[in-house]
């Protein structure tokens, strides 16, 4: 397989190499000293890569795993000169991604045989939930989809206020309650809308609090009952976001909320602003969970489809 494709457009290229250029500036800055003066891959140069790794946020786990990759092709062709390095940790991580199934889309796209598409996002406060809510409004409406939201997270009267400046923003309808409404209430108003407007898709936000386990996982499984009340096998997806930013504090995120509830795919933002890009990467392999999305800057075009391919050449060019 070659991860070598050019399938983004030189725009969508260009500003997901810059979103990553903090990473990868600080992760070569460590390698290049890590193999000063060596001219092939010992012990020594293995044992300063998986720092490295661990200190890109990559994950304990998939640190080792990359390492035992790299250890068996050392084993495999007797020498690996250092200069090669670069290009087999391209491989190796390209590989480790391939085998989550996820990163092979382009495009905003959702399949044909839904309709409504029903898109349910959780997460935490603060990580860009209702941001990345708005970016996918407008990526769902640009590509030619006709999108409804609904607010259902209505634990924060800001929660809502704001997914309706976004609504407003992208102009595209929303269905909203009070402050404290019952969330169920609103989503299953939001697909009964939907429905009777022949929407391709209905993004739906959640509550955004972690204190209580057994609450969350209570209210998120009423809102799923309720939703398919009116569609039968509703949702189709369970979009969690994570602030990239955050490093280690994402993972822990990402293991609170698959035990609360079915998260499907996943939206990691703001990986424009720190060197943390390797939490990409890291999050995938552990939780088995497809990264669709990743934010790439403020703008309401920096949301992009995750593509593997682009995502490896970019860290690694």
């Amino acid at each position: 397989m070659s991860f070598f494709k050019k399938l983004f457009s030189t725009d969508k290229k260009e500003t997901l190499d810059k979103s990553l250029e903090k990473s990868k500036n600080t992760f070569f800055s460590k390698l290049s000293k890590a193999v000063a003066g060596k001219s092939k891959v010992d012990d020594d140069v293995l044992d300063d890569l998986e720092e490295i790794l661990v200190a890109s946020d990559v994950g304990v786990n998939t640190t080792l795993k990359i390492i035992s990759r790299i250890e068996k092709r050392v084993a495999e062709d007797k020498y690996l000169g250092t200069e090669e390095l670069n290009q087999i940790l391209r491989e190796e991580i390209g590989s480790l991604l391939s085998e989550t199934n996820t990163g092979e889309a382009t495009e905003f796209e959702i399949p044909k045989d839904k309709k409504p598409y029903v898109l349910m996002v959780v997460g935490v406060n603060g990580v860009g939930k209702t941001t990345t809510i708005g970016k996918l409004a407008y990526q769902f409406k640009k590509a030619g989809y006709k999108v409804v939201l609904g607010a259902a997270d209505t634990f924060r009267a800001a929660a809502i206020d704001q997914l309706q400046v976004w609504a407003d923003r992208v102009d595209v309808p929303i269905v909203r309650q009070n402050m404290g409404s019952d969330p169920a209430s609103v989503a299953f108003d939001t697909l009964q809308s939907a429905v009777a407007q022949d929407a391709d898709i209905v993004i739906i936000d959640t509550a955004g609090r972690l204190h209580n386990k057994i609450n969350l996982m209570n209210e998120l499984t009423k809102v799923k009952r309720v939703m398919q009340k009116v569609v039968t096998d509703a949702p189709h997806d369970v979009l969690l976001v994570l602030d990239g930013s955050t490093g280690q504090n994402a993972f822990e995120q990402a293991k609170q909320f698959t035990a609360a509830t079915e998260v499907t795919s996943l939206a990691v933002t703001k990986l424009d602003g720190t060197a943390k890009g390797g939490v990409v990467i890291g999050i995938s392999d552990q939780f088995q969970i497809p990264v669709k999305y990743i934010g790439v800057g403020e703008g309401i075009e920096d949301l992009q489809v995750f593509n593997k391919y682009e995502f490896v050449d970019s860290f690694f060019k």
